[in-house]
């Protein structure tokens, strides 16, 4: 089993930066791929990127290709998610998850664990 926690959301304007951070207590983090999730009100939960267990993995949401980099550390039981170029339309509750799954899924039903979320808006 694995607990997660988010950090690093906040207000920012329009073509700004953020980075957040999820870190992970339990064991065995490394067995874990790893992955972003954001939802909107109103809207439903979306994926927005993945990262397997090594770190060599990547798979991005196309709509925000070229803006996002996901990373781990394993050494720190610590992903993060680098966003630029931020866009009003980016204004959502982030969120990491954690599934055994080997490469990682865009689908959030297949993360077992999830963290609490972290608020981000983006103003214009």
């Amino acid at each position: 089993q694995v607990q997660l926690a988010e950090s690093g959301g906040r207000l920012v304007q329009a073509g700004g930066s953020l980075r957040l951070s999820c870190a992970a207590s339990g064991r065995d983090f490394r067995s874990y791929a790893m992955g972003w999730f954001r939802q909107a009100p109103g809207k439903e939960r979306e994926f927005v990127a993945r990262i397997n267990w090594s770190g060599v993995s990547k798979t991005y949401a196309t709509s925000m290709m070229g803006r996002l980099t996901i990373s781990r550390d394993n050494g720190k039981n610590t992903v993060y998610l680098q966003m630029n170029s931020l866009k009003p339309e980016d204004t959502a509750v982030y969120y990491c998850a954690a599934t055994r799954r080997a490469d990682g899924s865009s689908r959030y039903t297949e993360y077992d664990y999830w963290g609490q979320g972290t608020q981000v808006t983006v103003s214009s």
